[in-house]
């Protein structure tokens, strides 16, 4: 098997210079903004979409689930993609993808034609997304990297906040397709400021075709299994079986690989592998909060669904209030004492949430929301700085689909313990699933203390 090689290249700079690094720094912003708000803000108008459409509710997940799975499943093979043809070009066809297909959206007439879109629109999310630590770790100067990873945070954050708002905004004085239309102003915005973006070394050598194949059939099948866990456990279970069988395959194939599609390579770094051993508990702590937190302030806190808007924004705005002063000391002090701190007090919110009595004040439970929106912001920053500094260079393009796929697959396994939590306990799933989460976030305490032990001897 042909082996791909770093291509010749001048020895590259520590980051862009100014004013050309605060022009790719908003490119980028403007990036993770687009592909965010399209996660957030499409769910408020499902309803209106499926009145529009003549389709049942129950049919209307699709909307979300493909869109969300041709991600999962393209994030690797277009990581590969981007470190051999570049980043520009394939910055370049991501956004004129996502603008093109968002325009099919927003023309769709029947659920098919918007579904297939969706997909359009995934592929093209996958390709931005793959790119986006790349970018930064290009970006900014090694002594920066830190705030520009917090910058980044602050603005996924705030578009977590926003996008539903807008949405809500948006259907209630226009129709539902401008939820779509809105994103082709924003690419055209994009594509005027890809000159900014900087070179990003590239490597010589083919994409392994069979591997990609087998990767994107593992994500698919580990992500349906993982949804199916609660409705199917039998087929669930096969498929999961099926994921970590497609799996060993492709750990097989990327040994002796100098840059596999499967960077088998990079994980044997000892700080990245540590790094992405936390973040996957770590996301699966805050996915399973997510997921379970809604029911959990209906049915045990009693509280009404207008008010769950208001008590979920207390975590990302948390998140974004610290990004900023995490990003500076995560360029001055260890991410395993930082990202440490931060699970840690993630896992001590958590226990609090669930701990709160039923007549608690909103005020309150805002408090400790905030107090777990704080932790993650405070483990999130310094710890993907940690995974992104680590790779070298001319990896960018792989540590960047590392950093998504560790998110995409802590995401599911959040998602599996809800449905294991109510499993276990139908009658307070939600409180389980929140003991649940919190161990997750002491599993990434744990990981912290090995990484600072381990780390130090070296």
């Amino acid at each position: 098997m042909t082996e791909a090689v770093p291509a010749a290249r001048a020895p590259s700079q520590d980051g862009l210079p100014a004013p050309r690094r605060y022009w790719a720094a908003a490119t980028l912003l403007c990036g993770i903004s687009l592909t965010v708000l399209d996660t957030t803000i499409v769910n408020v108008a499902l309803p209106t979409i499926a009145a529009n459409l003549g389709q049942p509710a129950s049919r209307m997940v699709w909307v979300v689930n493909s869109y969300s799975l041709t991600i999962v499943m393209f994030l690797l093979l277009m990581a590969a993609v981007a470190e051999r043809l570049g980043f520009k070009r394939l910055f370049t066809f991501g956004v004129v993808a996502f603008m093109l297909s968002s325009l099919g959206c927003a023309l769709s007439t029947a659920l098919w034609q918007l579904n297939l879109a969706r997909v359009c629109q995934g592929v093209g999310a996958a390709t931005l997304m793959c790119m986006f630590g790349g970018m930064v770790r290009n970006i900014y100067p090694s002594r920066h990297l830190g705030r520009g990873v917090s910058l980044n945070a602050t603005v996924v954050a705030l578009m977590s906040v926003l996008g539903p708002s807008i949405g809500s905004l948006i259907v209630s004085v226009a129709s539902w397709r401008w939820i779509f239309a809105v994103n082709v102003p924003v690419s055209l915005v994009l594509l005027a400021g890809i000159r900014t973006l900087p070179d990003v070394p590239r490597i010589k050598g083919p994409i392994d075709v069979p591997s990609a194949l087998v990767s994107m059939a593992a994500m698919a099948a580990f992500i349906i299994g993982v949804d199916d866990l609660t409705e199917n456990f039998p087929k669930a279970l096969l498929l999961i079986a099926a994921a970590v069988a497609l799996a060993r395959v492709l750990v097989r194939r990327a040994n002796g690989q100098q840059a596999p599609l499967v960077p088998i390579d990079l994980l044997r770094i000892k700080p990245l592998g540590f790094a992405v051993a936390a973040s996957v508990f770590t996301f699966a702590a805050q996915t399973a909060a997510y997921v379970s937190l809604p029911f959990y302030f209906l049915h045990e806190l009693g509280r009404e669904q207008w008010q769950l808007g208001m008590l979920m924004a207390a975590w990302p705005v948390g998140t974004a209030a610290i990004a900023v002063l995490a990003g500076r000391l995560a360029d001055r002090y260890s991410a395993a004492l930082l990202s440490g701190l931060g699970a840690g007090a993630m896992a001590i919110a958590l226990i609090g949430v669930a701990l709160l009595p039923h007549g608690a004040s909103n005020t309150s439970v805002m408090g400790v929301m905030f107090l777990a929106g704080l932790g993650f912001g405070f483990f999130q920053t310094p710890n993907n700085r940690a995974m992104l500094g680590a790779a070298p260079l001319e990896r960018s393009g792989a540590v960047g689909g590392v950093q998504s796929t560790t998110r995409v697959f802590g995401q599911s396994l959040g998602t599996a313990l809800v449905a294991v939590a109510y499993g276990l306990h139908i009658a307070h799933g939600s409180t389980m699933a929140l003991i649940l989460a919190a161990f997750c976030a002491m599993l990434a305490v744990g990981v912290n203390t090995v990484r600072s032990a381990k780390l130090s001897v070296l």
